[in-house]
């Protein structure tokens, strides 16, 4: 007979071929191939859309909303709309969640009472509580306290290692008090903290929260990309919550998000070595074992296992002491020297918000390859600014695209009819046929008939051009095109 954890290892190795698949299927439920997914209510990508209903009008700036003035939209999703108001009652103010109309039935006003209830029960400084949650007029409205933003807006500014362990700490309080409850939150990502002033963090959304009973049974809820293995074969618990904690906090250090298989180590463990003790990456390295068993029980584990690191100041790396001569490794100092010259000219110009897995350095989403390694990037890992992805290529994708602007794949299956504005639209699309003709910057196919664009993109503040594909490049700083992956000639 088998030992508890002998079982335990048998039934990880039986389930883990099966773990692939149920990524897959969550993909594809997020993506809407297959019918309607349970989702959570931060979720980027919806259900597949039966027969279209006019969507709501937009919400503008100084318009009432019951006792709410509108201020200004913060944020527009697959699911819902965020805006900033103002309390004309109370006089402060405060973020309205708006879902879509379709979206408004039974199973989600459900959703939501279940996790006003479960709020209700977590008191703690770093859980978000529900103001509110009610119809006003024909519209069904949330509201919360008004953070200053997300975990992941601050994960593309520059952030000190201090203030990331920071955060990290705040996060497994607010995890480890839910846990303590027997409530799963089983959606922990950067959009679900939300930073209020003093870089204090708080968690929100157990829209989707399981509460845990003696037997436990759950669909594989979550964001695809934060979800641990089992709970994406339909089996959540306490663990897959320290396995997304486990998620965030990489991405926070490293820049980069690790994905399936969960191969150790992940992209830019060499970053992460240079910012962190060893003791922490190996605290890490336990939370992201794709065996459930081999994991911390909860966070209150974790939260204690990283106090205990701290006491011991065994959570920044050791600094290695300068020679009396001054003199350091001076390949470093010219690649850090020359990152630093690249980012504070370009980063607005370039979105530059992620960074290459193989040598750390800045890259945008619509790069083919890194500028300084040449590391290709065909298929995007990282997280992206628009609501919803391409199948294909995993770059970002705008709910009314009919096609992906980045990878001339097929045309996709769920296209809003309304037709959402960007000021990032600054170019017209060659094809007279062509129904919108609005482009972005750096976008290789029209994503509204699937052109090729023939314009060739510059980029401002710089007046160098490849000799391969025409298109702008940064020279004596870059070693590599970004748009064609041709190496640039010195000088």
């Amino acid at each position: 007979m088998l030992s508890f954890g002998e079982q335990s290892s048998s039934l990880a190795r039986r389930d883990d071929d099966r773990v692939s698949k149920g990524y897959a299927e969550e993909e594809q439920r997020s993506q809407g191939r297959r019918g309607p997914a349970k989702r959570s209510t931060y979720s980027r990508t919806g259900p597949e859309p039966g027969p279209r209903s006019p969507a709501p009008p937009l919400l503008k700036a100084r318009q009432k909303l019951g006792k709410y003035r509108i201020v200004r939209r913060l944020a527009e999703g697959g699911f819902a709309t965020i805006y900033e108001a103002t309390d004309t009652i109370e006089g402060v103010r405060v973020a309205l969640r708006v879902p879509r109309a379709r979206f408004v039935d039974k199973h989600m006003l459900e959703t939501f009472r279940k996790e006003v209830r479960l709020v209700a029960r977590l008191e703690h400084p770093h859980i978000l509580p529900i103001k509110n949650a009610e119809f006003i007029g024909d519209q069904f409205v949330v509201t919360t306290l008004l953070g200053t933003g997300t975990l992941r807006d601050q994960i593309y500014k520059r952030t000190t290692t201090q203030t990331v362990l920071s955060f990290a700490e705040q996060i497994l309080q607010a995890v480890g008090h839910a846990h303590e409850h027997s409530i799963i939150h089983c959606d922990i990502k950067p959009d679900n903290l939300i930073l209020f002033p003093g870089h204090h963090l708080r968690l929100t959304d157990f829209g989707i929260a399981k509460v845990s009973q003696a037997t436990l049974s759950a669909s594989g809820s979550g964001t695809v990309g934060y979800l641990a293995p089992e709970q994406a074969l339909g089996r959540p618990s306490f663990r897959s919550d320290v396995f997304s904690i486990g998620l965030v906090l990489w991405r926070m250090l490293s820049g980069s998000l690790p994905v399936w298989p969960f191969a150790w180590p992940p992209d830019g463990i060499e970053r992460v070595k240079r910012k962190v003790h060893p003791d922490l990456i190996a605290l890490i390295e336990r939370s992201l074992q794709v065996d459930q068993y081999r994991r911390f029980p909860d966070a209150t584990h974790m939260l204690a296992a990283f106090r205990k690191l701290k006491k011991g100041r065994r959570l920044f790396a050791r600094q290695r002491r300068k020679s009396r001569s001054g003199a350091g490794n001076g390949t470093d100092d010219w690649k850090t020297a020359r990152e630093k010259l690249f980012l504070r000219r370009f980063r607005r110009v370039l979105e530059l918000k992620h960074r290459c897995g193989r040598c750390g350095g800045p890259m945008s989403e619509s790069m083919r390859c890194c500028p300084l390694c040449g590391s290709s990037t065909k298929v995007f890992r990282g997280e992206t600014s628009l609501p919803a992805r391409c199948p294909r290529c995993g770059r970002g994708r705008k709910l009314d695209w009919r096609f992906c602007a980045h990878c001339h794949g097929p045309g996709f299956r769920r296209v809003e009819a309304r037709r959402y504005s960007d000021k990032r639209y600054v170019a017209r699309c060659s094809n007279p046929r062509c129904s919108r003709k609005e482009l972005m910057p750096f976008l290789r196919y029209c994503p509204w008939c699937r052109t090729k664009v023939k314009r060739q993109w510059p980029i401002a503040e710089s007046g160098g051009r490849c000799k391969g594909c025409g298109w702008g490049v940064v020279q004596g700083l870059w070693d590599w095109c970004p748009w064609c992956a041709r190496k640039l000639a010195r000088g």
